[in-house]
């Protein structure tokens, strides 16, 4: 009686061995027989667009020196209230006017003694430059803006880079030719070598504009210009591009 309990306990141990072992053959029979994986092809495409500007940004700096920095902050203070005046005045906005670098800076000179050396450096006045960053909305006004500030006493800068308000726009257009240039080339590939494609497995994307190049840089006069000149300005047109790299399957 007491005999038959390690008979049954091992008989259940024999069926569950078997029925794992069982188990298992199918299953490494499914890896073995797994389908094989696709084959891919990646390709990339180039899509460019351009457009004419429909914005400028120009910087424009006044320079004042003094015996003291107090009285070359006065005088800076007073122009570029001038200026930010004459800027509402043309019709920008508050939005559109912004206060860059600013700085006062020492003026030295190295007086030099009866044997040729050189004696301590003293300061004879000080420089106080103010930048300003202008955004200009109608282009048909940058010239005669250049030319006013110039009357203002604006000294330095001159910068003007053209850009588009609204890039996005833009580069949708380069993104979608950039696409389509990247399926023509998968599509013309797989025809020569007969195959088809399967599904789309990766998608990668790089956009980049032309960097902006200044229009101009001037160390502006500080004698206002005759009344009826104007700066010449000519905008061209901004090139957005964007680059797309795709991955397909090859159907099988």
């Amino acid at each position: 009686m007491t005999s038959s309990f390690p008979l049954a306990r091992r008989m259940v141990f024999s069926s569950a061995l078997a029925a794992t072992l069982l188990a298992a053959v199918p299953q490494a029979f499914a890896q073995e027989a797994k389908a094989p994986e696709p084959g891919l092809i990646s390709v990339s495409g180039e899509g460019v667009a351009a457009a004419a500007p429909d914005m400028a940004l120009i910087s424009l700096t006044v320079l004042r020196e003094a015996e003291t920095a107090r009285a070359a902050l006065d005088a800076n203070n007073a122009a570029m209230t001038e200026v930010l005046a004459a800027m509402k005045q043309e019709g920008i906005a508050e939005r559109d006017l912004q206060t860059g670098a600013f700085s006062i800076q020492p003026r030295w000179v190295y007086p030099q003694n009866q044997n040729g050396g050189t004696e301590q450096p003293k300061i004879v006045g000080y420089t106080v430059t103010n930048s300003l960053s202008v955004r200009i909305r109608d282009l048909s006004r940058l010239g005669a803006i250049l030319d006013s500030s110039v009357s203002l006493g604006v000294n330095q800068g001159g910068d003007v880079i053209f850009t588009n308000d609204d890039q996005e726009t833009i580069r949708d257009a380069a993104r979608k030719d950039a696409i389509a240039k990247a399926k023509a080339k998968a599509e013309a590939m797989v025809e020569t070598l007969g195959v088809s494609l399967g599904r789309i497995t990766q998608v990668s994307e790089n956009s980049y504009s032309a960097p902006p190049v200044p229009m101009m840089r001037a160390e502006m006069a500080m004698a206002a210009p005759k009344a009826d000149s104007s700066v010449p300005v000519a905008s061209g047109e901004n090139e957005y591009r964007v680059t797309v790299s795709v991955t397909w399957e090859i159907a099988q």
